[in-house]
């Protein structure tokens, strides 16, 4: 007779697209197991005043398209952990706004394989200040481009919308709240 083996939880299969991965377990779709990340929109008027530029970087594993974004960070706030992570992995600084402007929602494949929902509050930095001397330089392609043309690079849909309806917020309220994640 043979002894029933325990079933182990399905694996997804790390050669198929995220989407397919997350289909091979649903219930981390429904489990309430969303991660929650912070990503900076971080922006400059364009050269002559006509609109404004838009900062879209390469994520360092895949080389796709996205924004500056990151884990909560103990001791800071969301604004500035994305203010943080726009120094980081794109070496820009500015006024930050307190409140998000936006959010999406992603599948992030973490270290181990693993594939994770996460949801991405999304908020404005206004750039005033480019270093090259920063954490992840080298690692990452960066790129100033107009708000219809980062909408065309990133692959989220929401974010995608959130590109191209895109308004400058507050910026006498912002500028008081100018981080510099140096310091």
């Amino acid at each position: 007779m043979k002894s029933a083996k325990k079933r182990s939880k399905p694996r997804p299969d790390k050669s198929q697209p995220l989407l397919r991965q997350l289909a091979a377990v649903p219930a981390k779709l429904f489990s309430g197991a969303f991660r929650q990340q912070y990503g900076a929109l971080c922006f400059r008027h364009a050269k002559g005043g006509a609109g404004i530029e838009i900062l879209v970087i390469t994520s360092r594993e895949s080389a796709r398209w996205v924004i500056p974004k990151g884990w909560p960070m103990k001791g800071k706030q969301p604004f500035e952990a994305a203010a943080i992570e726009a120094w980081e992995e794109a070496g820009v600084s500015g006024a930050v706004r307190k409140k998000p402007v936006g959010h999406y929602t992603y599948l992030k494949e973490l270290d181990d394989g693993d594939v994770v929902p996460c949801i991405v509050d999304v908020f404005q930095v206004e750039v005033t200040e480019i270093s090259d001397g920063f954490k992840e330089h080298g690692q990452r392609v960066l790129a100033w481009v107009s708000p219809d043309e980062a909408a065309r690079r990133v692959r989220e849909i929401e974010l995608k919308s959130l590109l191209v309806d895109f308004k400058v917020r507050g910026r006498k309220k912002a500028a008081r709240n100018k981080l510099n994640p140096e310091g």
